[in-house]
């Protein structure tokens, strides 16, 4: 939200007070704060009349430093809030003649006791960013509402990333961002997935502690500043440091909330019914067994909105019609090796038979007259189910329960974004704040009784909306996107935008929801969406099985879904760090390459784990340009090597695309590939690629409870390679990638194959091998 009319001007009816002049600084064991007038005062009479601001500064954690701008704080508080974690933190403060500080782990806050507003903050002693003359503001707008807002410096070549699941350029440079949940679909400024976060290439992040509607100009009302704003007497937000941007996200989610450890069976290929297609038991098993006879590996089937009847949205009950015998259908799925989702959505049609419970108990949202909130919009007179109700959450986890005893795994919670502002909650909620946040209590609703039902690390869900803290409840997928290859591109944007805003998992309807794709876009995006972190087939008014496409198109699904599953040790290892350290499977090459500076501004291409680059293809012609960093990386797929520091252009056809190995790479390729959800240390092959004079290579195989069972490391000097394996006692070998001739190997065997020297240890349980190179 803009307040001012170019660089010198205020708009015209808004008046701005800022800091001015330092009048005190009082602290205590914890915090500081300075209070500061909004003018300069000469004498004792000039602090009569006047508004006194103030800037409180503390630390929840190391590395996280809390700012508290308030005008007047006796206003009184309606929540919700964000859930804030602390941890024992020590923090150091001085104050002195001319600048107070207060210090927590490398990060710290320098406030200068000049006449002027001098504030910065600084990792170590470098200074990141910092908040001066006319930043901090109490507005007033020509009707008397107040406004808050800050502005934090923005430096040379400094960019901003994250803010959400945004589509709109990957840099935020130059944007306007309203951080208010829409369901706007791929193709505009608004999104599913409002996060107010942002992360920059300078090394911080800063998180707004607002769940209301948080208006952000990123250099745009003045270009030189990151300026975000909310209504009200006060503002709160975190600075939070870190060495490099990996460590910003694990500071930033360990204040809000790691991601949970998706099971591994979600890791597999997705098969939907589509949205507005017919289908009853027997189109479903038409679909599921022929996939099956086209060898096309299927983990998980899901049933979208039509699984209930329409008009009844949500009655939780199956359409007899077309489902006579639910539980026998899913049990006879199961026997095929499948998991089941269903998908729900927290309205309740007025149809529904559960709309009278929920109206008579008071489970419903309710109008300021006490009469239940209702709209025609999706389902005719339905009503929201309201979450801030204990009983009426209990109420909907117990729909679910029954539908869980009847075979469902997982549940696609849509929706959570359409919520009015014009209703009461039956806690006082400010409904305002409530319309960002409603989609965290709905998605913890249902991954809380997922998670009782099924155990831990055993919960799931495929949702659309979330706000901060919603990466708790993973997956989330990239809402309506459609069938062309610009959109493939925007969704590709979307996800790495919400990788930076602490999310680990993320997927996207493959070939696109709106539409039916033609046959190239549709292989295009099928080599993508296996190498993302959840892979689904999905659409609108057509079926999304390979063959309603091409014959080359089942070979395109066949290749990659065993290849996704024949990954799984590497990939489930990287799920495993993301729910440790908050950072995303999919992740932005700046993230990998902070200190690259052709990283910076890279959406098209994207890192999977930390040693994979994928360069996704974004035509029918089959040509590619993507940038690779320094060394000498090899294609997973052709074997061919890549030298890096310069950017590539290459031709695919379908059955391949850049797929590059990072050098010094250790890469667990598992032995299964028709499902992902195996015995990864069992007969790993670990791959070898270009260990480098004097490098060492380092993997850790986990188990689908995401245990470590075995960890290896490989290094070299002069042409002897030394790899040591420790944990579980299995068959495993090593293939060096590119390398065809050994002198000699101790302690194991040799054998030449396609993609290099295959070394067999003597010994299931060896721990250690020595190769001499030729």
């Amino acid at each position: 939200m803009k307040f001012t009319d170019g660089y010198w001007l205020v708009r015209k009816g808004y008046e701005i007070q800022n800091p001015a002049d330092i009048r005190d600084i009082v602290t205590d064991d914890a915090s500081m704060t300075v209070y500061a007038a909004t003018h300069r005062i000469e004498h004792k009479g000039d602090t009569l009349n006047g508004a006194l601001l103030k800037a409180t500064y503390s630390s929840p954690m190391p590395n996280v430093i809390r700012v508290r701008l308030n005008h007047h704080k006796g206003r009184v508080h309606h929540g919700p809030d964000f859930e804030i974690h602390t941890l024992p933190t020590e923090v150091d403060i001085t104050v002195g003649e001319d600048v107070a500080v207060l210090k927590s782990g490398d990060l710290s806050v320098r406030v200068g006791r000049g006449k002027s507003w001098d504030v910065g903050f600084y990792v170590k002693d470098r200074k990141v960013t910092g908040s001066g003359h006319r930043g901090p503001g109490f507005i007033t707008d020509p009707q008397g509402q107040p406004f808050f807002r800050e502005q934090l410096e923005l430096g040379m070549g400094e960019y901003v990333y994250g803010l959400g699941e945004r589509f709109t350029p990957f840099v935020k440079n130059g944007q306007v961002v309203d951080i208010w949940n829409e369901d706007g679909g791929t193709s505009s400024e608004q999104a599913y997935k409002n996060i107010p976060f942002y992360l920059s290439n300078k090394g911080y992040g800063v998180f707004v502690n607002h769940p209301e509607k948080v208006s952000y100009e990123i250099a745009s009302e003045n270009v030189s500043k990151v300026q975000f704003s909310v209504s009200g007497e006060s503002l709160e937000y975190f600075i939070i440091g870190g060495a490099n941007p990996k460590e910003v996200l694990d500071n930033y989610t360990k204040l809000t909330g790691k991601p949970a450890l998706p099971p591994a069976w979600t890791f597999g290929l997705w098969l939907t019914t589509s949205f507005t297609t017919d289908y009853d038991e027997a189109t479903v098993n038409h679909f599921v067994d022929g996939m099956a006879e086209r060898d096309l590996p299927l983990s998980v089937f899901h049933f979208d909105c039509f699984w209930m009847k329409e008009y009844q949205w949500c009655d939780f009950q199956w359409d007899q019609d077309m489902f006579p015998d639910p539980e026998g259908m899913l049990q006879r799925l199961k026997a095929k090796g499948l998991k089941i989702c269903a998908w729900i959505n927290p309205y309740i049609a007025e149809k529904s038979i559960l709309f009278d419970e929920g109206m008579e108990n008071g489970y419903l949202v309710k109008t300021a007259d006490g009469s239940v909130w209702q709209w025609d919009m999706w389902q005719a007179g339905m009503g929201l189910v309201d979450f801030t109700n204990p009983a009426a959450v209990a109420w909907y986890q117990d729909k679910l329960k029954v539908l869980i005893d009847q075979g469902v795994d997982c549940f696609k919670t849509d929706f959570g974004e359409r919520i009015p502002t014009d209703v009461v909650y039956h806690d006082g909620s400010d409904p305002m704040k409530m319309h960002n946040y409603y989609t965290q209590l709905y998605n913890k609703a249902v991954f809380d009784v997922l998670e009782e039902k099924l155990g831990k690390n055993e919960a799931a869900l495929f949702a659309r909306s979330a706000t901060a803290g919603g990466q708790q409840f993973p997956v989330h997928w990239g809402g309506d996107c459609s069938s062309t290859y610009e959109s493939m591109a925007e969704s590709l944007r979307g996800g790495l935008s919400l990788g930076l805003s602490g999310f680990g998992f993320w997927s996207h309807d493959i070939s696109g929801f709106e539409l039916t794709a033609a046959p190239d876009l549709y292989k295009r995006w099928v080599q993508f969406g296996l190498l993302s972190s959840h892979s689904r087939l999905h659409g609108n008014v057509s079926y999304r099985v390979p063959w309603l496409f091409d014959e080359e198109s089942v070979d395109v699904v066949r290749s990659f879904t065993k290849l996704k599953c024949s990954l799984m040790p590497h990939l489930y290892a990287a799920a495993v760090e993301s729910s440790v350290k908050g950072l995303p499977m999919m992740r932005a090459m700046v993230l990998e390459f902070p200190q690259d500076p052709t990283c910076a501004t890279l959406d098209l291409q994207y890192m999977l784990g930390d040693s994979i680059l994928v360069a996704p293809i974004f035509n029918k012609e089959g040509n590619v340009q993507y940038y690779v960093p320094e060394g000498q990386w090899t294609n997973l797929l052709t074997n061919e090597i890549v030298s890096g520091g310069r950017w590539v252009n290459e031709h695919h056809d379908f059955t391949t695309l850049p797929v590059l190995v990072k050098p010094n790479t250790l890469l667990a390729i598992g032995h299964e590939d028709r499902r992902p959800d195996y015995d990864y240390a069992d007969q790993v092959a670990l791959h070898l690629f270009e260990l480098g004079e004097g490098q060492q290579a380092r993997t850790v195989v986990v188990n689908t409870s995401g245990e470590e069972e075995l960890t290896v490391t490989a290094s070299r000097k002069d042409s002897v390679i030394t790899v040591k394996a420790e944990g579980a006692v299995k068959p495993w070998s090593l293939v060096l990638r590119g390398i065809h001739e050994a002198v000699q190997v101790k302690e194991g065997s040799s054998l030449a194959g396609e993609q290099g020297l295959i070394i067999t240890p003597a010994s299931s349980g060896q721990q250690e091998l020595t190769i001499h190179l030729a």
